[in-house]
């Protein structure tokens, strides 16, 4: 812009003439008669012509001198100049010439639209380039707006996790180590004949570990790993999406072999026809046939592995799911006890624990303490555990930090802002012991973890940890045990306080959506037989209920006579353990958290043969250890004292 007006200045007249003002223009010039002519330009500015006489008069001026001035309009200047050569009594047959003219400079007009050519190169540049990184002409568009937004993670810098990094799933891997052999020897299985599945659904609860295992197949396999989540590939525009996944799967051809992991694949992978006509239904749709076409259109021999991660393969189209495509379809459940007990001895490993605590004893207690918490929970306790001795000041990271840690992540942070009258913690307290009390004297109830009185997160001014079995079907005494449990709290408000507070709400709610699915949608009522209507699933993709009007009163009257039952159950079992609801509420009352082992010492083992726990195994465990140490003989006073060695707890396996 600076060289453009620097040449304008140079090449226009005005560049050359010298500018001066009108009574220099007077004195200097008109009244010594060196001026020849006068050209008004553009009406102004008037440039000033000498004869060839100005040279006498100023050495170092010629005849082709131009000087100018600006003025404000014609006729003030022509009335000036008239009355100027009226005083010097020139006649009018001598007068000097003035002529008008009008000029344009092609400099001057680009420099007003330079802004604007200035901006319309700026997009042409940005859009060839675009182009031309995609292809040139390919799915890049105007600010490659079509291209992939995968991320390629390099098999030598980037992708360096391994199986040994991923604990919990030991399944999963056996599963999926076949693509990282696939990947790794592809003739081994070609000469027989096999094709090479094309890809796998990793489907699972949040938090399990789905892209971990992703990545740690790439890094196994040594190859690129191209990431990208479902919802990069919706966009406003219409195009965009099919455009994005021909530009990945193209660049997976070019790093070939490699692996595409694509996540969250339900946002674009949901089955078509639902809700049609809603706008951008038709844009995923397009997005979604683009995938199936790309899936089917690279071959066996391209060593193209396509991994999907999802929370809910039930909404996935099936096209998606047939052989052929997605070949493997992979659980990654939450996991069980060993499998928590190896989580939690990988992240446990960078934390700085306090000297008396083994990194295999506190792995294991930990996920004993953790019934149902996924891998993302495992390593937010671990992290929360050092945060809370670090604001504690503290150099080491110890037990009660990570009981704090547990506490916060199932029921938030401790309200000390919210203090509870005496009879609002009285009331809370024998509340607690009711659910307690009846998980400890019903054979299927889930027996009693840990129990506070103390307020923490949004509303909970107290609760109860349970620590439920494993398993996998339920029957109907132990969906009614549970039931029964649940109600334990309002039970005992009832007998203690002859009246209830709105505290029983979330129980009463829990109660009666168990109860509606144990008529409903399990079969087990025998007034209404076995039959299932989709319980609350099938009422919320239905816009009518499943079932008639007079199936429904039946279904209020029998979820009713049920929650009735279990309530009046549930009453005469406190009123047979009232004085141990009273042992548990005082305690409670004193020590505001109670665990299994005041439990124990308080009321004994659970009176059920067979049905000791995970937790049952680990305490008496721990006693055996302390009977053990207490027997050891003392160390001879001669004798130097050494390091006692770690007592390394036996595997949860073993349990």
């Amino acid at each position: 812009m600076t060289i453009l007006y620097i040449s304008y200045q140079l090449a226009s007249p005005e560049g050359k003439s010298k500018e001066i003002t009108w009574q220099e223009f007077r004195t200097a010039f008109l009244d010594r008669g060196l001026v020849e002519k006068l050209v008004v330009v553009n009406r102004n500015r008037v440039r000033v012509y000498l004869n060839s006489n100005a040279s006498a008069v100023y050495p170092g001026t010629s005849g082709n001198q131009i000087f100018g001035f600006s003025i404000g309009s014609v006729e003030a200047f022509e009335r000036k100049l008239d009355e100027a050569q009226d005083q010097l009594g020139i006649p009018s047959s001598e007068r000097i010439p003035v002529a008008y003219q009008e000029e344009m400079s092609v400099v001057n007009t680009l420099l007003h639209f330079a802004p604007t050519l200035l901006l319309a190169g700026l997009l042409i540049y940005m859009s060839r380039r675009a182009s031309g990184a995609s292809g040139g002409g390919g799915p890049g568009g105007i600010f490659g707006i079509g291209r992939s937004r995968a991320k390629l993670f390099n098999k030598e810098t980037d992708v360096k996790v391994k199986f040994k990094d991923v604990a919990g799933m030991d399944e999963a891997k056996v599963e999926i180590m076949e693509f990282v052999s696939f990947l790794k020897e592809p003739t081994k299985y070609e000469k027989l004949g096999a094709k090479i599945p094309r890809g796998a659904i990793l489907s699972g609860p949040p938090g399990t570990g789905k892209t971990l295992l992703a990545k740690a197949t790439a890094g196994e396999a040594g190859v690129p790993f191209l990431s990208v989540s479902g919802s990069e590939f919706v966009e406003m525009f219409v195009g965009v999406g099919p455009s994005r996944v021909r530009d990945l799967f193209a660049s997976a051809k070019k790093h070939a072999p490699c692996i595409i992991f694509v996540d969250e694949i339900d946002a674009i992978g949901k089955a078509r026809g639902r809700g049609a006509g809603l706008g951008g239904n038709d844009e995923r749709e397009s997005t979604l046939n683009q995938l199936l076409v790309e899936m089917d259109g690279f071959g066996t021999n391209e060593h193209i592995v396509v991994l999907a991660g999802t929370n809910r393969p039930d909404v996935l189209d099936p096209a998606l799911l047939r052989p052929g495509r997605f070949d493997r379809h992979i659980a990654v459940d939450r996991p069980d006890v060993s499998g928590r007990r190896q989580i939690f001895a990988v992240h446990l490993r960078p934390l700085l624990l306090a000297p008396g605590i083994t990194l295999e004893g506190m792995a294991q207690k930990l996920s004993v303490l953790t019934p149902g918490f996924s891998g993302a929970d495992i390593a937010n306790v671990c992290n929360e555990a050092a945060l809370h001795a670090a604001r504690r000041s503290g150099s080491h990271v110890e037990e009660v930090d990570f009981d704090t840690a547990i506490e916060r992540v199932l029921v938030g942070l401790e309200r000390k802002s919210r203090v509870l009258s005496k009879e609002e913690k009285k009331t809370v307290a024998y509340h607690e012991a009711g659910h307690a009390i009846c998980g400890w004297f019903l054979e299927h109830a889930d027996p009693l973890l840990k129990v506070s009185i103390i307020p923490r997160g949004i509303g909970a001014l107290g609760y109860a940890q349970y620590l439920p079995a494993e398993r996998y079907l339920l029957s109907t005494p132990q969906l009614l045990d549970r039931m029964c449990m649940t109600l334990g709290g309002r039970v005992a408000e009832e007998i203690f306080f002859d009246e209830i507070t709105t505290g029983a709400q979330d129980d009463l709610q829990k109660v009666t959506k168990l109860a509606f699915e144990v008529c409903a949608n399990y079969g087990m009522n025998e007034v209404i037989g076995p039959v299932s209507y989709g319980g609350k699933r099938g009422e919320t993709e239905q816009f009518q209920k499943p079932f008639s009007e007079q199936t429904g009163q039946l279904l209020d009257a029998e979820v009713r006579k049920m929650i009735t039952n279990a309530h009046k159950r549930t009453t005469e079992l406190l009123t047979a353990k009232k004085a141990e609801v009273e042992i548990i509420a005082k305690l409670l009352l004193e020590k505001e958290v109670i665990t299994r082992e005041d439990m124990v010492r308080e009321l004994g083992k659970r009176p059920f043969e067979g049905r000791s726990d995970d937790m049952d195994k680990y305490l008496d465990e721990e006693a055996k250890r302390r009977a053990g140490r207490e027997s050891a003989p003392p160390p001879l006073e001669d004798t130097p004292d050494l390091p006692s060695p770690s007592v390394a707890v036996s595997p949860v396996s073993s349990l």
